[in-house]
């Protein structure tokens, strides 16, 4: 059983044999050598239009519980910008990087081919939609591509096509669905050590985030022009759905994941005989979480703040765990799985790290004030380097326990952000991380 110990307590290493990718150091291209490291570099989506289509009726199909105060929005988000780049970090918005990768030919005709698909907008509809969105400057389409497109927008630009699935809506009507949850740029991709995984997403709301990803890193010059790997499964691959906030890069070729309401066990061993496959990491350690709303992700309730710590959510208990590695079988690497009970969770996680054991910072509150603050986003941290991490303002009683643990903390607003269910980690898709 692992125990809760005090800053002044020391872990011992244990000598476990990582990937040698997990210590390669700093370099130029993209690598994501562990969760606590120094961030270098960080994709991120300013709340825009898309946001704007958020509607009483729509919220809950687009995945949001309230509505969000759009311009109130992008002040908290550019303070949060403002403490990245003042931690030394490049920030790249998304919105840029997919207008500048527009300018490709192969990848607009990717975009075009992947969001005008006519099981969407049916065969009368489909074609005159892509021409329309094909004659736009890139940073229009770009924005088409985020923001939506009511049947008023588009009535706008063009003659009414002879569609049914056109003529059966309102004028207000979306016709191309909004991405707001581009907002949470950490799902969707996820860097882990040598490579990105540009992820099958659970909801349909956000199946369409992917083609984003996918055009960016196969054809912008700044990913295009370094070597890496991508393990893509396109816009679905069935029940194998992995999410990035569940997805925590240990470092030394450890990875942990949470089998949450997004991500599947079918998903968990895909990812990790990927990465097994290609020599990026030797062991993924998965928990079985609970399928529910509040547990969304595994970064809602347990971050990583420094080489051996977590903050955890008091409500979250132990949980059953599997420890998968690779086992050699001719050619193709299969899985071995090793099942842990709940009470040895925080003790695997350990062993993946190679330590005795983890510190776990859970603030002592009451039940009630316990909930609040985890659905606020008190245990969704964002590590600077070890021992410095951004949070919410918003979670008074997490981020004081923090500090009282030695961890420095970088308040940023969040009354707004945090209706979307979703902390600075969720808002953040590191490309360059140290190692530690």
């Amino acid at each position: 059983m692992v125990e809760t110990v005090t800053d002044s307590e020391q872990t011992t290493e244990k000598a476990v044999p990582g990937s040698p990718l997990a210590q390669r150091p700093h370099q130029s291209g993209p690598f994501v050598g562990s969760e606590v490291g120094r961030l270098r570099q960080v994709i991120v989506h300013r709340p825009g239009v898309e946001l704007l289509r958020l509607t009483p009726e729509t919220k809950h199909d687009l995945l949001f519980d309230d509505l969000l105060w759009v311009r109130r929005a992008q002040e908290e988000h550019d303070q949060f910008c403002h403490v990245l780049r003042e931690a030394g970090a490049d920030v790249l918005y998304l919105d840029t990087l997919l207008t500048e990768t527009l300018s490709v030919p192969q990848a607009r005709q990717f975009v075009l081919d992947h969001t005008f698909d006519e099981r969407l907008f049916g065969p009368a509809a489909a074609p005159l939609l892509r021409e329309l969105a094909d004659s736009m400057p890139h940073a229009d389409l770009a924005e088409l591509v985020i923001s939506g497109l009511t049947k008023r927008e588009l009535l706008e630009l063009t003659a009414e096509p002879r569609s049914v699935v056109i003529h059966a809506l309102a004028m207000d009507d979306l016709v191309v669905a909004p991405l707001p949850n581009h907002l949470f740029t950490r799902d969707a991709s996820c860097w882990v050590y040598d490579g990105v995984a540009v992820n099958s997403m659970q909801k349909p709301a956000r199946i369409r985030e992917a083609i984003t990803y996918e055009a960016i890193y196969r054809w912008h010059p700044r990913f295009a022009s370094t070597s890496w790997q991508r393990w893509s499964d396109g816009l679905t691959d069935g029940q194998a759905t992995v999410e990035g906030g569940d997805v925590l890069v240990l470092g030394d070729g450890a990875v942990l994941v949470g089998m949450s309401e997004r991500t599947t066990p079918q998903g968990v061993e895909r990812l990790a005989k990927r990465l097994f496959a290609e020599g990026s990491a030797d062991r993924v350690v998965a928990l079985s979480m609970p399928k529910s709303r509040e547990f969304m992700h595994l970064d809602t309730v347990m971050t990583m703040v420094d080489e051996r710590s977590f903050i955890e959510y008091a409500g979250l208990g132990t949980l059953p765990s599997y420890t998968i590695t690779p086992r050699e079988n001719g050619v193709d690497p299969e899985l071995k799985i090793q099942d842990h009970p709940p009470e040895r969770m925080h003790a695997a996680i350990a062993d993946a790290l190679g330590l005795d054991h983890l510190r776990i910072l859970t603030p002592e509150q009451d039940l009630h004030s316990a909930a609040r603050e985890q659905w606020d986003d008190g245990c969704n941290a964002l590590a600077l380097e070890p021992g410095v991490v951004i949070t919410y303002d918003r979670t008074p009683t997490s981020n004081a326990f923090l500090r009282d643990s030695g961890i420095e903390v970088h308040e940023v607003p969040g009354a707004e952000l945090g209706r979307g269910r979703g902390g600075p980690r969720c808002m953040s898709c590191p490309t360059q991380r140290d190692p530690v």
